[in-house]
């Protein structure tokens, strides 16, 4: 894997600037790698052993999916909407998985490790630099179940919907009685219909 200040740089590209969550986002990355015995990621023997669980939509799970390869597209980047700044790293082959939650004393703590920072912002991006993991982190190891429709690769089940005719892929499906349904048919969806 390459240095961790390689790993943030290319992160800080992709994301359109350097913050605190793009520190933390590397390092968790870099560290469940590490856990579940993946030393590249991005190597094409790993391209499809590494599944990557994130439970917030913030800074931090831009520099996972940078530091990890791992993508919503290729199926290998999942998101929990937990609004918890954590992640999951589960190895396909092996399936040892961790799940590592940055602490919230991580924030008081970075004020120690760079006092010279007057700025919160630059007493965090500094301080999460050099803190050690087990004082940024808890790391936990977890058994994580993946059902076959949850993996890499392509559709391993579709269903049609019965009321508006929608392919529905991945399990992702609703049974209401006898009825098959998408999540928007069932009164899932985020949106609204205008009518013009």
């Amino acid at each position: 894997m390459k240095s961790f200040h390689e790993l943030l740089e290319e992160s800080v590209e992709r994301h359109g600037h350097l913050c605190a969550g793009q520190i933390i986002g590397v390092r968790m990355a870099m560290l469940g790698c590490s856990l579940v015995g993946i030393d590249d990621p991005k190597a094409p023997h790993f391209r499809k052993k590494l599944i990557v669980f994130v439970e917030i939509d913030r800074c931090a799970t831009d520099a996972i999916e940078s530091v990890t390869g791992c993508r919503m597209g290729k199926r290998t980047l999942k998101f929990k909407d937990f609004g918890i700044n954590a992640a999951t790293f589960v190895n396909l082959d092996t399936q040892i998985a961790y799940r590592i939650v940055s602490t919230e004393e991580s924030r008081e703590l970075a004020k120690k490790y760079a006092p010279e920072e007057t700025s919160p912002r630059q007493q965090q991006i500094k301080g999460y630099t050099l803190m050690p993991d087990e004082l940024l982190f808890n790391v936990q190891q977890v058994g994580v179940h993946l059902p076959e429709w949850e993996m890499p690769g392509p559709p391993r089940r579709h269903a049609v919907c019965s009321r508006c005719g929608q392919m529905v892929r991945d399990h992702r499906e609703i049974q209401v009685e006898n009825e098959i349904l998408c999540r928007p048919c069932a009164g899932e969806a985020y949106f609204y219909s205008i009518e013009k």
